[in-house]
Formats: structure tokens, C-alpha cells, sequence
């Protein structure tokens, strides 16, 4: 498979690696990304990748709690540009969606598109989104939500950047004030800001590990090639206890700490401490404004070129 330019550009930005290293990667696994990023890794040429892909679709995410902050949802609408994004009616749009989306019992996705739309029961979630496209003049997408609950405490919302970013946090306490919606909202923050994957490391998939353990293994033997397995058994452990502490929302150093070295769950803890309270950060969910989606990339010279010639 022929490397291009636009691969070598999306393994770099991925990873961190240096040009040529990116294109000997992909000439070495034969354009497969993924494998191109396991290849630096065992060189010792890249870290760790996250799960979330390039930000390029436009629309927004927004939140919505119930009057006793025990149930809250988190939704995101896409449209083709930041103009409709930005436009109220569209926003006023998203947010009957979200009003709906914490309602619903819908499963999934394609279940709450099928659902009676609750503006106006004689149409489908999906027709009414049909019928604000014609509105608009945009074509949009509802593409997911998720809900969080807790009967034992309060779910908290935090929304970054006017919708670019929306958070979610449950938190079961037996003492609701001030002081613990402050860290609640504190905590939001640091899940917007670090874009952690798990709550804590309880969460992490089994084959995660297993994986991370042989692609680490291989740049640890690459490193040091005369060391024993126990030496090498001992980097490897090292380097996946440090990229836990990165992607465990928990484990992550808090950003507001004034040493620059309490925990999240230390945080956490001296707040209960504070307030003769028990909290468990029980669950975040966190959803950036088109993670994932690529928008297509337009040459505008060459779209003129192609006019000009037509």
C-alpha cells in the first residue's frame, strides 16, 4: 500500500513521532495505523494514544439536570458549520433534544430517533429532526446521549467552551452542600481539561492491559537488550502504573492542586474529610464536540482549478 503524505501527517499528529519515523512505520506495516502505532511505540519512538480521534465536526453538546440533581443527560447534535452551530434556533433545537434524551428509555440511539417526538407526538424524534434540517437549511445529526443517576447523592454537569465540551459526573455522598457541588464541578473540570478514559483503574479492560504489557515489553527489551526479565517485568509495570495515573480520571494529578502532586481521589477525600461526608465518584461520562468525526479536508485551489476547467 502506497504511504501518502495525509497518512504520515495523521500518524504524527497521533503520536508525536517524527516525520521520517512515521513513514518507516507505515512502509513497515504496510499503512495499517493502527499497527503503525504499536511499531513506534516498541522503537520507543511514541507514547501512549487515546481513545478520542481528531476533533472536526461542528454542533454542540449540551447537558440537563433534573430540579433535584438526581438524574442528568448528556447530548450531542452536529451540524455542517459553526455559523448553525452558533444559531440560537439551532441551540434551542439541541436543547428540547436534551430535554427529551432525559426522559427517555430509548436504549440506544436508533431506539430514541424511533421514539415519539414529545414537542409534538405526531411526529418521530427522527421526522422532527428532518423537519429542523429543512428549517435550517443544514443537514444534522442527533448522534448519541447518555444519562447518568444517583438516588444516594447528585449527578453534577459541567459544559467548557460554550458546547465544545460537556461532563458529566456522578457522585454518591451522604451530605449534599455547597462545599462538595463545588468539588463535584472542580472534578467535571479536570475530566474537560485531561480527557481521562476510565473513573479508575477497576474499569480498565483486562486486554488493555495484556496489550499495553507486550507492546511495553518490546520497547523495554529494544531499550535494554542485556537486561533480565525481572528488570524488564519491572520497567514494564512502572511505565503501565504511570500511564494509568494519565488516563484514570482518579489517579490524575488534580490540576488545582497547590503542590502539584494530590490525586483527584485525594482531592476527593480531603473534601469528605472537610465535611464529615463519604463520597464515591462513582462514574463520569464526558463527550467532545465531534471526537472521532473526520470532516472531509478541501483543497480550495484545486476546487477552483477543477471549476476553471469545467
Amino acid at each position: 500500500m502506497a504511504v501518502t503524505a495525509a497518512m504520515v501527517k495523521e500518524l504524527r499528529e497521533m503520536t508525536g513521532a517524527g516525520m521520517m519515523d512515521c513513514k518507516k512505520a507505515l512502509a513497515a506495516t504496510d499503512g495499517d495505523m493502527d499497527k503503525a502505532v504499536e511499531f513506534l511505540r516498541e522503537k520507543g519512538l511514541a507514547g501512549a494514544t487515546k481513545k478520542a480521534g481528531r476533533i472536526a465536526a461542528e454542533g454542540i453538546v449540551m447537558t440537563k439536570v433534573t430540579a433535584d440533581e438526581k438524574k442528568a443527560v448528556v447530548v450531542e447534535v452536529n451540524a455542517e458549520t459553526d455559523f448553525v452551530a452558533k444559531n440560537e434556533k439551532f441551540q434551542n433545537y439541541v436543547s428540547d433534544v436534551a430535554e427529551q434524551a432525559l426522559n427517555t428509555s430509548a436504549a440506544d440511539i436508533d431506539a430514541f430517533l424511533a421514539e415519539k417526538w414529545a414537542k409534538d407526538p405526531s411526529l418521530t424524534v427522527a421526522e422532527a429532526l428532518s423537519s429542523q434540517i429543512s428549517i435550517i437549511g443544514e443537514n444534522m445529526k442527533i448522534r448519541r446521549f447518555a444519562q447518568l443517576a444517583e438516588e444516594n447523592g447528585f449527578v453534577a454537569s459541567y459544559i467548557h467552551a460554550g458546547g465544545k465540551i460537556g461532563v458529566l459526573v456522578d457522585v454518591e455522598t451522604d451530605v449534599v452542600n455547597d462545599a462538595i457541588k463545588e468539588m463535584a464541578k472542580n472534578v467535571a473540570m479536570q475530566a474537560a481539561a485531561l480527557k481521562p478514559l476510565y473513573t479508575n483503574d477497576s474499569e480498565v479492560d483486562a486486554d488493555y492491559i495484556a496489550k499495553e504489557k507486550e507492546i511495553l515489553t518490546v520497547a523495554a527489551k529494544n531499550e535494554k537488550p542485556d537486561a533480565n526479565d525481572k528488570i524488564i517485568n519491572g520497567m514494564v509495570m512502572g511505565r503501565i502504573k504511570k500511564e494509568l495515573k494519565e488516563i484514570c480520571l482518579l489517579d490524575q494529578v488534580y490540576v488545582k492542586a497547590e503542590d502539584g502532586k494530590q490525586s483527584v481521589a485525594q482531592y476527593v477525600a480531603q473534601v469528605a474529610k472537610e465535611n464529615g461526608a463519604k463520597i464515591t465518584v462513582k462514574k463520569f461520562v464526558r463527550f467532545e464536540t465531534g471526537e472521532g468525526i473526520e470532516k472531509k479536508e478541501e483543497n480550495f485551489a484545486e476546487e477552483v482549478a477543477k471549476q476553471m476547467a469545467q
